[in-house]
């Protein structure tokens, strides 16, 4: 621990600022894992017993999807098992708008750490033009200079090494943490979809179409005449 202190103390004050993004970086990184981990754990049970409760009673797998509306799918689900009686259309649009507003939600922390993948090497990049400053003013060209002065040079150049690397680790780590996300955005979005198209097929199949035909007049006289016939 006294050795990571020194090498930040020998950073100069950047260090500071590339620390802060350090910080936020791993905060981020550890809400986002328990969200994922918690998302990723459960729903797919979520979904298949939704789908599996719609076949027999609506009203069921709204209670099922309800029930775990502390998760993205479960609220996305949700949304059109709630109305009633929709046209199949109004039933997509409750999907739809509940989906993109939950995948907005997944984003979290997106920007932040598309911020600290640009700003850390910028800092990095500070911390070294700050620490050659001076390294040159304590170099006394021509005059022979003292050991204090070498060792003050030296200085200015460990600390724009140091900046530097610890930069490029923050942006690098800020970017793989990004890239995950966003791995894991793009799955959900295809997953949403086939969840949605699925919940979609079962209602109009098991629900809207028989109700249709039911109340269809012409259908009901072609249902009467050969009742006639019989």
């Amino acid at each position: 621990m006294a050795t990571v202190l020194d090498v930040l103390v020998k950073g100069g004050p950047v260090m500071v600022p590339i620390m802060g993004c350090s910080v936020l970086t791993i905060a981020t990184a550890l809400e986002r894992a328990l969200f994922w981990t918690k998302l990723l754990r459960r729903e797919d049970q979520v979904v298949s017993e939704v789908l599996d409760a719609s076949r027999q009673d609506l009203s069921k797998a709204a209670e099922i999807a309800a029930q775990s509306q502390d998760l993205p799918i479960g609220r996305f689900l949700l949304a059109p098992l709630r109305l009633k009686q929709p046209s199949p259309e109004t039933f997509r649009l409750a999907m739809e708008t509940v989906g993109d507003r939950e995948l907005v939600k997944m984003r979290k922390g997106d920007k932040l750490l598309e911020t600290v993948v640009a700003i850390a090497p910028l800092l990095g990049l500070l911390g070294t033009v700050t620490g050659l400053i001076a390294t040159f003013s304590n170099l006394n060209i021509g005059g022979g200079g003292s050991g204090e002065q070498a060792s003050a040079a030296a200085a200015g150049i460990g600390e724009a090494l140091i900046t530097t690397a610890a930069g490029m680790v923050v942006a690098i780590l800020a970017l793989l943490i990004f890239r995950v996300l966003v791995t894991l955005q793009a799955q959900q979005v295809d997953y949403f979809s086939d969840a949605g198209n699925e919940l979609e097929l079962i209602y109009r199949q098991y629900w809207h179409e028989p109700t249709t035909l039911a109340n269809d007049p012409a259908h009901r006289g072609e249902f009467i005449g050969s009742s006639d016939r019989l």
